[in-house]
């Protein structure tokens, strides 16, 4: 995920450096716009995004650990737009108990059947970081101690797990 920078940056941001703020801001525009298309009204995600960036440039110093930055942000943006669609619908005099789910169109039976496969065919310890990563959503340090792995062992394996689900995924 481009979101994730060099700490450098980011706690340079957080101790008020500006240009490291700029920085910082830029290379999370885009995936903050990203995450924004899926939660927010269409009409609303420019708006969501750039309240988010003047959330995130006022509030960094609170944060209390960078390692949570990227989630800390994606966070914000949804939040933002719900706020938006609150307003939307109190403006069109909808009732605001039920909240707008975003349409999710069902990917193709084969597709599931595909990444299923693709599991399948990986050793049992490359298995076992997609899915404790890429389901259960845990993070490297998590993993890492469940697995008794150093962080970076932790980041290798996934990668070449990746890598070989990537390939068997290939036409």
């Amino acid at each position: 995920m481009t979101l994730l920078m060099a700490n450098g940056d980011l706690a340079a941001a957080r101790s008020g450096d500006r240009a490291a703020l700029e920085r910082v801001l830029t290379h999370s525009r885009q995936d903050l716009r990203r995450y924004a298309e899926f939660h927010c009204v269409i009409n609303d995600v420019e708006d969501a995004v750039q309240e988010s960036l003047i959330t995130v440039s006022r509030k960094l110093r609170d944060l209390r650990m960078l390692e949570c930055f990227v989630s800390w942000t994606f966070r914000i943006v949804k939040r933002e737009c719900n706020r938006l669609k609150r307003a939307r619908r109190l403006l069109s005099g909808e009732p605001i108990g039920e909240e707008i789910m975003p349409v999710v169109t069902p990917e193709p039976a084969e597709w599931r059947h595909d990444v299923a496969a693709a599991l399948e065919s990986l050793p049992a310890h490359y298995r076992e970081i997609i899915l404790l990563r890429d389901l259960e959503g845990l993070t490297v340090e998590e993993i890492g101690a469940r697995l008794r792995m150093t962080r970076e062992a932790v980041k290798s394996r996934l990668h070449r797990a990746r890598v070989l689900a990537r390939e068997y995924l290939q036409p």
